[in-house]
């Protein structure tokens, strides 16, 4: 383990949703993941991407969008609007942090996650400064929400995604913002295929640790 790094539990939000803050030393700015549905801070294939963007000087905050009673509801699992806010709990609590105060703040969502930080991303212009969409559903976020969110977007999908490329190639065409679509060939929605996630994790940190450091410069 990287020596210097910071780890702390920590509760965000009304419902003091469980989550870990992780900051590597020197870090550049602090991404805040949403996840998809089904899944919780605990997931993986986040956690495994966390640990990759903490290799490219970026600080996570994994936590869970609901809670357990509201997990086994499919409406809410569902519930982009509810899922934003949540995001924005995150935010708020980002804000009130003394460490993670000083960061840019980037949003890193998977599948219904990316939409709500998407979402979260467009009501809340200037406060995140980078936004990437692992294997995301954009197209929940709904087509106005796409249009105004102005932070520098990365949109990754597998190649063998073939449904969630096409909604990617459509919320291409909506993002008004700095906006990239990278496909990782051979990948599919989970990206369980070998070193899919690897390479999804890396495009994932290269972005963050280009948008979020140059924000902090400015």
């Amino acid at each position: 383990m990287q020596s210097g790094i910071q780890r702390e539990q920590v509760r965000i939000g009304a419902i003091g949703a469980p989550g870990e803050f992780t900051l590597p030393p020197g870090a550049s700015g602090l991404a805040v993941f949403a996840h998809g549905s089904g899944s919780s801070r605990l997931s993986p294939r986040n956690a495994f991407v966390a640990e990759a963007l903490r290799g490219h000087g970026v600080g996570t905050l994994l936590f869970d969008l609901l809670s357990a009673a509201e997990a086994a509801d499919r409406r809410k699992v569902f519930d982009i609007e509810l899922l934003a806010q949540r995001v924005a709990d995150a935010l708020d609590w980002a804000a009130q942090h003394d460490a993670a105060a000083r960061l840019p703040l980037g949003l890193f969502g998977a599948s219904t996650g990316a939409a709500a930080a998407l979402r979260a991303a467009a009501e809340h212009s200037g406060r995140v400064g980078a936004v990437v969409s692992r294997g995301g559903r954009p197209d929940l976020a709904g087509a106005a929400a796409l249009a105004r969110v102005d932070a520098p977007t990365l949109l990754i999908v597998g190649g063998d995604d073939t449904d969630v490329l096409a909604l990617n190639r459509e919320a291409m065409r909506q993002l008004r913002c700095p906006k990239r679509l990278e496909i990782v060939p051979g990948a599919t929605h989970l990206f369980t295929e070998p070193g899919t996630l690897d390479a999804a994790a890396h495009l994932a940190g290269a972005w963050f640790a280009n948008h979020l450091s140059s924000r902090r410069a400015a």
